[in-house]
């Protein structure tokens, strides 16, 4: 069972790594489409430009977002996931860096529906998605937290996680 529980530490280690390059690699890509950008002067169709370097910029926030926790909760606290507080903050470290990532995206539909009126239903769709993405999300923080009342020990144990990975660093 050690040397299972081995592998996989050494699997999430090595997709941390691969989501950590992917994040480095998309950096490097919105940084290029920016200068190209700021290169051939501030005009109108540089404003897209550098607005589509900001969704690149965006997923490479996702893909290191991602790196983190999955070394913060998979290697370094080495715990399950099993309590309604670590099911909470996990979930909701993904969510936050999903909801960003749309809304980003929608704000870069948004500007090139400014332009061409078929992409004003995709902006609105994706304007939507946000919105229910947040609902879900609030709901789902309300109904976690009523189950956390029932479970209080569940919440001590992921605050002397906290304590062991902030010792950690």
């Amino acid at each position: 069972m050690k040397f299972a529980h081995a592998v996989f530490v050494a699997v999430h280690c090595l997709m941390a790594t691969m989501f950590t390059l992917c994040a480095l690699g998309l950096l490097w890509i919105a940084g290029a489409k920016g200068w190209e950008a700021f290169q051939n002067g501030l005009g109108h169709d540089e404003m897209f430009k550098v607005v589509e370097a900001l969704g690149i910029l965006a997923a490479s926030v996702v893909a290191l977002q991602i790196a983190q926790t999955i070394l913060e909760e998979e290697v370094m606290r080495d715990t399950h996931i099993s309590g309604p507080t670590r099911v909470r903050r996990f979930l909701s470290r993904f969510l936050v860096v999903l909801v960003i990532a749309l809304a980003v995206e929608a704000l870069i539909t948004t500007f090139k529906a400014s332009q061409d009126t078929d992409l004003m239903l995709n902006a609105s769709a994706l304007i939507g998605a946000v919105g229910l993405l947040l609902s879900g999300w609030g709901v789902f923080i309300h109904l976690n937290t009523s189950a956390e009342k029932l479970e209080p020990e569940a919440m001590e144990d992921a605050k002397s996680e906290d304590s062991k990975v902030q010792d950690r660093k």
